[in-house]
Order: C-alpha cells, then structure tokens, then sequence
C-alpha cells in the first residue's frame, strides 16, 4: 500500500468509527427514553453537551496553551523554526499559525486552536535541541497535518458525543432510581422496579466506557492519518520515522504534563507508563509509537 491510499484508509476508518458513534449514541437515546417513555431527556442532554462543547471549543486553545506553560515567541527568537514552519505551511496551503515554545527537556509537540485560521502550534524546548532539521520537519508537518485536516473539529464532535452520552447515562440513572419511573414501578411491582435499576446501572456503566473507547479509536485514526498526511507533505516518511524513534527513547518526563492534554501531543508525555496488553491499547489516545514507525517506513510515494 503506498502513503496515498494508506492516508486515504485512514480517512475512511475514522468515517466509518465516527457513523458508528452516531448511531450508539441514537440508540442509547432511544432506548433511555422509550424504557422513560419521554423524548424531553434526550434533548436536554443533546442541549446542554453542545452548549458546553462549544463554549469550550471556543476557548480551547487558551486553556490549553495555559495548561501546558507554552509562551508565545517571535520569528526573531526562534528564526529556523519560523522558517519551517512557513515553507510547510505554503505548501499545506494553510495560514501560519501561530507559535508557542515550552521550556521543557522532553521532545514533544502538539497543535490546537478551533481552526485553521486560529491555529497554534506548540513545542518544547527539548524537540528543538533533540532532532535534525529533516526530523523537525516531520513532526512539524505533522502538526499542521491536523490542523490541515480539521481534528480539533472532529475532536469537538466527539466530544459532543460523548458528553451526551454521559448526560444520558446520569439522567436516565437518576430517573429510573429516584424519580417518577421508579413510583410507576412501585404499582405494578417490586419486579419491574429492580428490572429497572439493574438495567439503569448496566447502562451508567457500560455506555460511557463505549463512548470513551470509541472517542480514543478515533483519536489513534487521526494520529495515523496525521502521520501519513505530514509525510505526503514533507515528501520523506523517513524524518518523521526518526523523529519518532528519538522520542519514544528520550526518558524526560514531561512537567506541564496533564491528563487532560495527552491525547493532543504526537507522543504521549508520561514516560515509562507505555504498555503492549491489548486490553491497554483500548484506552491508548495514540497508536504505539513502534507501530506509527514501522507504518510510515512500509509506505511509498
């Protein structure tokens, strides 16, 4: 498979896990509010996920670079960065965005901002000190890479999709447990009441864990994708796969490193909690970095 129809793959993989979400989350909806018998839960879930998503989409850049510690600098700080940058930038065909450095001695990097035209991109001290040129420009096209190819909005998407989720697992516990579903139950027996909580809890449980699974399958889709993108940019798989390599070995830990943040570096900033279980890769917001390696290098363009 050549780099084209590998970004191509990836594309449609992240499509296809994105309708399935959809349709988990409709029928989650559908089926709280026919066991309820009312649709007003579902929209006021719907109401209030997207209320906050967008409030925090709009924002997010600004908490994020908070967060993380990243300071804005100037093309005459960091001259051969702003040069990369730019020459990468006119040939993605995007504008230049905005960039911020981290004093940090961990290789890292990752990009956010609610689109193109509001984009930053964010590295650390230690990225600039560790890699080639060739190697910054791979991780750099990354980054534009998912600006590029609008994964703040999709991760927005999801996001909305998953806080539905969890708002309708919440109220359709409360509802079954303490409200007017469980005095309805009281009359026609004690049996459909403990029916009802039983399937109420199985639902609190299980359908956010899903949600969550799917929103991390689709983040991994996007790394790939971002990997295969930045290299078609770069036109040299190779500086990302060695940019990769150096990463993935440098033992820094990362201090401004959160939860919160990790899905959105291109490697994961809590060093030496990386595992192989399969059980663990579930819950991974990115591919294992060997695998994002030996991808790019098995590619042709």
């Amino acid at each position: 498979m050549d780099i084209y129809s590998h970004a191509e793959a990836n594309t449609r993989k992240t499509w296809l896990y994105l309708l399935g979400f959809f349709l988990f989350v409709i029928g989650a909806g559908w089926l709280m509010s026919y066991i309820l018998g009312s649709q007003i839960i579902l929209w006021i879930a719907v109401v209030l996920s997207i209320t906050m998503s967008v409030g925090s989409f709009w924002y997010s850049d600004k908490l994020v670079l908070s967060l993380a510690h990243a300071k804005p600098v100037l093309k005459k700080d960091y001259p051969e960065l702003y040069r990369i940058v730019e020459n990468l930038s006119i040939t993605a065909g995007l504008p230049m965005p905005r960039i911020f450095i981290i004093k940090d001695a961990q290789p890292n990097a990752f990009a956010t901002g609610r689109d193109a035209k509001h984009a930053v991109v964010a590295v650390t001290t230690g990225l600039l000190e560790r890699l080639s040129r060739v190697e910054l420009e791979g991780v750099l096209s990354h980054e534009l890479s998912h600006i590029g190819n609008k994964d703040m909005l999709i991760s927005t998407v999801v996001v909305v999709l998953v806080g539905v989720v969890v708002l309708l697992a919440n109220l359709f516990f409360r509802l079954a447990f303490f409200g007017g579903m469980g005095r309805q139950n009281d009359r026609g027996g004690g049996q459909a009441r403990i029916i009802m909580i039983v399937i109420a809890l199985a639902f609190l449980v299980i359908a956010p864990l899903l949600a969550q699974i799917m929103k991390l399958a689709i983040s991994r889709k996007r790394e790939l994708l971002a990997d295969a993108s930045g290299a078609l940019l770069t036109r040299y798989p190779e500086g990302l796969a060695s940019a990769l390599e150096k990463i993935s070995k440098d033992p820094n830990q990362l201090k401004s490193a959160n939860d919160a943040l990790s899905h959105l570096y291109i490697s994961n900033p809590f060093r030496g909690k990386e595992q192989k279980s399969w059980m663990h890769k579930l819950f991974m917001s990115h591919p294992p970095l060997e695998e994002r390696v030996v991808a790019l290098r098995s590619q042709k363009i």
